[in-house]
């Protein structure tokens, strides 16, 4: 499959201090990718300079053969990549519908509604609370604005930066089958996740990230059964169980 995304030796990271250190890696089209490491391993870091919201200070970035490396965030996002943050970013005293909106606002009308429909299809509560005002959703109703908001831009590849973070684990469930019938759609996901058992198995394929380089990269099932990484990552499911 042709690459989607590829990133070549890049570095970068905050205030002058590298995080991110010559990372390479690769998403091909229509492929579900997982990076998977501990809290402070740099992956928001990295996912944060893909988008643009930190420079990259060496290497290249590169979006279906477009150079990305020096363009601003907005440009990124129009040439088809979207992105739910951490922490979720939403206007809380804000509606579902205006939210979700807000990430197609330079969309006609029609199309924005049908786009809408798309997202109510996927997340069939976000529907009976299109008029709620985000603040008074639970983690999990407000995670899938997030999504949702970043899919209104209809783009070809989803960033998603930790999403089951405080979710209990039936709605950490529920919110990777939508990602896998986003998936089966067509869309191709990148997600970076401390909780490694819920990314490895919704993903192809993985990547373990430490200390801001990547480490090692395999299919994902292979990863999973991997003893020495079920020790070190997928134990987080049994944290994440027991909480």
């Amino acid at each position: 499959m042709p690459d989607l995304l590829n990133l070549r030796a890049v570095s970068g990271g905050y205030h002058g201090q590298t995080v991110v250190r010559e990372v390479s890696l690769c998403i091909h089209e229509n492929e579900a990718v997982a990076v998977v490491g501990a809290n402070g391993a740099g992956k928001t870091t990295l996912l944060r300079i893909i988008m643009g919201q930190l420079p990259a200070t060496a290497g290249q970035i590169l979006f279906r053969d477009s150079d990305l490396t020096a363009l601003p965030m907005h440009k990124r996002a129009r040439l088809g990549i979207g992105y739910a943050p951490e922490g979720r970013a939403l206007f809380s005293e804000m509606s579902v519908e205006e939210n979700l909106e807000v990430g197609a606002y330079l969309v006609k009308r029609d199309e924005r509604r049908a786009r809408l429909r798309h997202i109510f299809s996927v997340f069939p509560k976000l529907e009976r609370l299109r008029h709620t005002r985000c603040r008074l959703l639970s983690g999990g109703e407000q995670q899938m604005v997030t999504i949702g908001r970043a899919l209104m831009s209809a783009p070809r590849l989803l960033l998603l930066d930790e999403p089951s973070t405080g979710l209990a684990p039936k709605v950490v469930g529920e919110l990777y089958a939508a990602l896998k019938q986003l998936h089966v759609e067509g869309l191709s996901v990148f997600v970076v996740e401390q909780n490694a058992y819920a990314a490895l198995r919704f993903a192809e394929r993985g990547y373990v990230f430490e200390d801001g380089r990547v480490t090692r990269e395999e299919a994902a099932q292979n990863l999973l059964q991997d003893p020495h990484l079920v020790e070190a990552y997928v134990g987080q499911r049994e944290k994440t169980t027991n909480s």
